[in-house]
């Protein structure tokens, strides 16, 4: 199914794209190419063969969520700039007083 240049000029109207008449053409190229890829995928004979989402399985490569040491209360609040009943004390930018 080749797209005509009024299929292209309509697509590229819904994606709010604004393309100059050499570009139109262009991109009907290119989307035509890209549909003639997709027809011969359609022709290939794919029984039993199991949908996949990715060509390789995926592995977690991220380290097991062990706890372990770290900083005490103490140590977190040594370097805030301010602090008030155990916790750092930032300025409001939302709301009231807020500036911006």
């Amino acid at each position: 199914m080749a797209l005509s240049e009024q299929d292209v000029r309509h697509v590229a109207l819904l994606a709010r794209l604004g393309l100059s008449g050499e570009q139109v053409v262009e991109l009907q190229g290119e989307l035509n190419s890209i549909l003639e890829h997709i027809d011969q995928l359609r022709n290939l004979d794919l029984e039993g063969v199991e949908p996949t989402t990715h060509a390789v399985p995926l592995v977690n490569a991220m380290r097991a969520d062990e706890p372990r040491p770290s900083l005490s209360h103490e140590a977190a609040l040594m370097n805030a700039p301010q602090q008030r009943d155990g916790a750092f004390l930032i300025p409001r930018i939302v709301g009231p007083g807020g500036g911006a």
